[in-house]
């Protein structure tokens, strides 16, 4: 594939499906980074638009019936998601998407409902386990960051083999740091996948800690840490 044109600014993709409400927010925060554009993608649409990266953003996606994800992984934008991802696409999937991603295949496991059967919001301590991904490389390896949660099914679970896999693969991005807000396995709060581990799944929202006026930023260099990667690699597509 070739290089990406830096000709034009980087521009992430930002699905949008009926109940999200996060869209704006990520979309938001990418350019207010001076990272690129946002392109907003509607779940009936089957062309990317040649956007650089994706992103999943939180919400409840067709109010979430069934259960959270459950429909919007059969939207038909979903098709060219996992076919992105699959061909080293990089995909960032935050909260609902996080649910959607599971769902859809992209990364192991599922979220269930917060173990206290209610609806957490508030800023939670995440560590960085492995700061060595194309989210992560802008943190320090161990360091304690504040994101802020919003869900109600946010229970990352797994089975023994499922686990012991992504601990041996170095696969568990975030684990809540000192106030597991969910009950999610061994503090798990966010894990990579894909054929390159170009795909990102966690719970917490990075888009709502990305202004120093309000005293959290955090978040910001979970985006600058995509940017520098795209910019280095060829787009879509890490090759």
């Amino acid at each position: 594939m070739a290089d990406a044109d830096r000709s034009r600014p980087l521009r992430i993709g930002v699905i949008v499906f009926p109940g999200s409400n996060c869209d704006t927010d990520a979309g938001n925060a990418w350019t207010e980074l001076g990272l690129g554009e946002a392109v907003y993608l509607w779940h009936q649409e089957t062309d990317l638009k040649g956007v650089d990266a994706l992103l999943l953003p939180g919400g409840f996606s067709y109010g979430d019936a069934l259960r959270a994800g459950a429909i919007a992984r059969f939207a038909p934008i979903m098709n060219e998601v996992v076919a992105f991802a699959a061909d080293g696409g990089v995909v960032a999937a935050i909260c609902n998407g996080f649910q959607i991603a599971c769902e859809a295949g992209l990364l192991p496991g599922a979220l269930a409902r917060n173990e206290n059967l209610r609806f957490v919001s508030r800023f939670v301590s995440q560590r960085v386990e492995n700061n060595e991904t194309l989210f992560t490389r802008r943190y320090s390896q161990g360091e304690v960051i504040r994101i802020p949660v919003a869900h109600g099914e946010g229970r990352y679970v797994c089975d023994d083999a499922t686990y012991e896999r992504l601990v041996a693969e170095n696969r568990i991005v975030f684990r809540y740091a000192d106030d597991n807000p969910n009950g999610s396995r061994n503090d798990v709060a966010g894990i990579v996948g894909g054929p390159r581990n170009n795909v990102l799944g966690m719970m917490p929202h990075p888009e709502r800690a990305v202004r120093s006026l309000n005293g959290f930023s955090d978040g910001a260099r979970f985006f600058r840490s995509i940017a520098d990667t795209l910019i280095e690699h060829t787009a879509p597509a890490l090759r």
